[in-house]
């Protein structure tokens, strides 16, 4: 087996077994000690009894205090017999019959006197207190006796958790850890990757630049306009005006530095908004978006105009004593076949222009074309 599939499987397989462990874990906390938790916790079951006895209780307090003040009035007696049966709905539960013997006698009473409330029945205090004091007494030992249970509850939850805590722990020391090794192997295969892939943009970014110059090359633009595959785009290609007879005259060195110079002038003239490239030799390309004709012919304009405004020397230029450029531009869509159809556009332009002297630009969007020439009286 090769080496670095073994180091893959080695800390896909400390995840793996890192997952493994917390879903046994999560597993236990939900069948052992959630059940604990919400038995605890839940509004079910025998540690409710505390609180619907205490409720209960109260109704046949509030109840009684009721007919203790005013025995004689139709209203109170109402009013009475509405809090007695509410204590009688909390009081007759499963739960309370089965495990309090004290139930059974103090709904009767309560059913006994709810009924004489009912027909009319003026009650004395004593016949009040019969009827009464054995079903708040009943409800008080019901009370006391479902908070020993919520105790008892309480102490052995307290308990089962001090183990379950140590469990978590131990198991969790175990995930960190495991965790830790598998982040540290994964890391290092990242930083590995990173390396690799820092390595091969590099070259990437190398086979798609012009060394001299920094801007992109042939391969650069293609690229760029398949990345924009259905766009409008526009291409210029600007050919430096007699540049071998530069060359001839001052040096290669000279040359090399003119044209670093030409890719910084045309990219500032073009506010940065396109992406430039050197085709090779004297010949550079522009890609921006295209609205109109119009505006790329401004954009050819503001070049020329930035170039006669630098008044950079040519003393082997024929015609002008200054640089100058011929720039050909299309529109097109772009894409392989819309790309192949603006080159040609913007190469019969730039030819066009060589034809006609030099010195200017013309740029076309389909059928429609625009030219200037600038003669040497004009530089």
């Amino acid at each position: 087996m090769p080496r670095p599939w073994r180091r893959h499987a080695g800390w896909l397989w400390l995840s793996l077994m890192s997952f493994t462990t917390l879903l046994i874990l999560i597993t236990y906390e939900t069948r052992w000690v959630y059940p604990e938790i919400h038995a605890y916790f839940s509004q079910t079951g025998n540690l409710t009894g505390q609180q619907l006895a205490t409720r209960s209780r109260g109704y046949l307090q509030e109840g009684l205090g009721v007919l203790l003040e005013a025995p004689d009035d139709e209203a109170a007696r109402e009013q009475a017999a509405f809090r007695l049966d509410l204590a009688y709905s909390l009081f007759d539960i499963g739960l309370y019959r089965r495990e309090y013997a004290c139930t059974e006698s103090s709904l009767s009473s309560l059913e006994t006197l709810s009924n004489r409330l009912s027909g009319g029945d003026v009650l004395t205090s004593a016949e009040l207190n019969r009827h009464l004091l054995g079903p708040i007494g009943c409800l008080t030992e019901i009370e006391m006796d479902q908070l020993d249970r919520r105790s008892a509850v309480t102490s052995a939850f307290v308990e089962d958790t001090r183990r379950h805590q140590g469990v978590v722990l131990g198991g969790s020391l175990v995930i960190f850890l495991m965790g830790l090794v598998f982040w540290w192997m994964h890391e290092r295969q990242r930083r590995h990757a990173e390396r690799a892939t820092r390595e091969s943009l590099r070259w990437m970014g190398r086979a798609l630049r012009d060394p001299l110059t920094g801007v992109g090359n042939r391969s650069a633009l293609h690229e760029d306009v398949l990345a924009q595959t259905g766009q409008t785009m526009s291409l210029m290609l600007i050919d430096i005006d007699y540049f071998k007879q530069y060359n001839d005259t001052l040096g290669h060195p000279d040359g090399d530095q003119l044209l670093r110079r030409l890719a910084l002038l045309i990219d500032e003239s073009l506010a940065g908004q396109a992406r430039l490239y050197r085709m090779g030799g004297d010949e550079f390309a522009a890609l921006l978006p295209c609205h109109d004709s119009c505006g790329l012919a401004r954009r050819c304009e503001e070049i020329t105009e930035r170039l006669r405004e630098a008044a950079i020397a040519h003393p082997g230029h024929p015609e002008n004593r200054y640089v100058t450029l011929s720039i050909g531009a299309a529109c097109f869509i772009a894409g392989e076949a819309g790309f192949t159809a603006g080159y040609a556009a913007a190469d019969r332009a730039l030819y066009s222009v060589k034809e006609h002297g030099r010195n200017g630009w013309e740029a076309s969007e389909g059928e429609a074309a625009l030219a200037n020439r600038v003669d040497e009286s004009q530089a």
